[in-house]
């Protein structure tokens, strides 16, 4: 009877250890307000229980905020025998509008919050010295020509520790966008306190007059800070998610003025520059002449300079190579190369003029059209005329009306070679000889960008396998690629690509925690025949 007592006992004092859970109170808070238009905000819901993660309903705030990333943390305290559950939600938030928002009040299992009123002020309004994030960007022109090239730099100012993160480029239909050179990291002083500056430029070429609108540049990522819990006596580090956007951009694109004559090229400068034998002032019939010549335009892209039309005499024939297009930053100024080998060889022997050679263009700061020139030439050449090609099989009188037995000898041996053909070309059809792998891999040359990213991969150079990456898969699916859509192509890639920016961007990068060679794998067997997935490999900073 004694022992049944006790085992009661301890079953009480058990059970009133360990309380049955229920939710009590709900709280809801902001991590700052009042909000600059254009930046984030943390809202954090903390209940006293432990509780399912779709408890809390965020559909409410579709109306006054765009909803990013929720994150959910549990924790368990026990102190004194008596336990209690925790369960909080961080959701990101951005307003759409400016003014006082409220924050309406959220209820699980009948528990409410208080409802939060938040002001949002206009950009510019706040000192910037409060923000802990912020962007500005810097288009080079209001005003541009339909297929001018735009310079956009945008500068991400970052005043805590970034964990990871990933720098969109801005959003706009009707143009086509790229981006220029790798990221530059500093540190910059904006009214008395540092921060830590991100700054990527991008190319913006315009497809079609009219105004256009650019939706600035986007930042996400998660911040490391520092928080209290509870009322504990010690702060600790917790990451915490936050985004950015730059201001929006509106520029008007001007059509092709009527009064241009010619292929449109549009640039701040363009020069034709010429590879020519100077030492040598005559040249005999038959030999080759090579003729090189460059058009180099300042600002343009490499796809918008026209081919080069050489009008040569009739006896000078022109042999020209296929044209060579490259583009490379000079004094942070995008230049586009063309280069245009041909070889000339005469066929008579006399003096010829090459005619000038002009490439029409449009100046955008003087608005009128001026033409990059190549003066005329003149040679000459010596000798006799070329040989004209002649029949391979000629005619002969035999000296021999009687050859005796070699002309039979002859057609025997004919007879048993054409024998020995047909039985080879049967048993080939039989069995065709598949072809050589060795052959076939020489004749197939890795493109520039694909060097480009083995070099980088090989370096261990995040930032330049980031852009290599952007390079590569835009070169490879015909159209602009952004990390996002290149990361919904391969879930290798869209882990290792996450893996990339945080040692990007990190206050203190880790590439030893890369992958490189696998980086390297995935990208050589992408199929551009392959449709990526729709859903952005941020889908994960979004509420489920």
């Amino acid at each position: 009877m004694v022992i049944r007592h006790i085992f009661l006992l301890a079953i009480i004092a058990l059970t009133a250890a360990f309380p049955a859970s229920a939710i009590t109170t709900l709280q809801a808070s902001v991590d700052r307000n009042p909000v600059m238009e254009g930046e984030s905000l943390v809202l954090t819901v903390t209940a006293d229980d432990d509780l399912n993660s779709g408890k809390l309903d965020t559909s409410m705030l579709l109306k006054d905020f765009i909803v990013g990333r929720t994150s959910i943390s549990r924790s368990k305290q026990i102190m004194n025998f008596d336990a209690s559950n925790e369960t909080r939600w961080q959701v990101l938030l951005s307003p759409k509008n400016t003014g006082t928002v409220t924050i309406p009040a959220f209820t699980i299992d009948g528990i409410s919050s208080q409802p939060i009123a938040l002001s949002v002020l206009k950009a510019g309004s706040q000192p910037q010295q409060s923000q802990d994030i912020f962007m500005r960007a810097n288009l080079s022109s209001e005003h541009a020509y339909v297929g001018q090239m735009l310079t956009y730099k945008v500068k991400l100012y970052l005043a805590l520790e970034l964990q990871r993160g990933v720098l969109n480029a801005p959003n706009l239909e009707g143009a086509q966008i790229k981006q220029l050179g790798e990221d530059k990291d500093s540190t910059e002083i904006v009214n008395g306190r540092r921060y830590r500056v991100i700054e990527r430029n991008y190319a913006i070429i315009a497809d079609q007059p009219g105004k256009l609108t650019i939706e600035g540049a986007s930042f996400s990522g998660d911040v490391v800070v520092q928080s209290r819990r509870n009322g504990a006596m010690f702060s600790f580090n917790e990451s915490r998610p936050t985004q950015t956007q730059a201001p929006k951009v509106t520029v008007v694109i001007e059509p092709i003025p009527a009064d241009y004559h010619g292929q449109w090229l549009v640039s701040d400068l363009v020069v034709l520059k010429e590879d020519w034998p100077e030492t040598q002032t005559e040249f005999k019939v038959g030999d080759p002449i090579t003729r090189t010549i460059n058009l180099l335009a300042s600002n343009t892209d490499e796809t918008s300079l026209p081919e080069i039309q050489l009008n040569t005499p009739a006896a000078l024939k022109a042999y020209p190579e296929k044209p060579q297009r490259n583009t490379f930053l000079r004094d942070n100024q995008m230049v586009s190369q063309l280069t245009q080998t041909t070889a000339i060889v005469a066929t008579r022997a006399g003096t010829y003029t090459l005619p000038e050679i002009k490439v029409p263009w449009w100046n955008p700061h003087l608005n009128k059209q001026q033409f990059a020139t190549l003066p005329a030439r003149t040679i000459t050449v010596t000798g006799g005329a070329a040989p004209e090609p002649t029949s391979a099989l000629v005619t002969q009188e035999p000296s021999n009306t009687s050859a005796g037995f070699w002309p039979w000898l002859s057609l025997v041996l004919g007879g048993l070679w054409l024998v020995t053909l047909l039985l080879w070309l049967k048993e080939r059809k039989r069995s065709p000889i598949p072809p050589s792998i060795e052959s076939t891999s020489k004749s197939i040359k890795p493109s520039s960008s694909l060097v480009a990213l083995e070099s980088a991969c090989q370096a261990n150079n995040a930032s330049a396998v980031l852009n290599a990456l952007t390079r590569y898969y835009s070169e490879l699916y015909q159209r602009p690629m952004t990390l996002s859509q290149i990361a919904a192509t391969n879930s290798t890639l869209s882990h290792s690509i996450n893996q990339l920016q945080q040692a990007a961007y990190a206050s203190s990068p880790q590439s030893g925690t890369v992958d490189f060679s696998k980086i390297l794998s995935a990208a050589k067997m992408a199929n551009p025949n392959t449709k990526p997935d729709t859903g952005s490999a941020l889908d994960k900073l979004n509420p489920s």
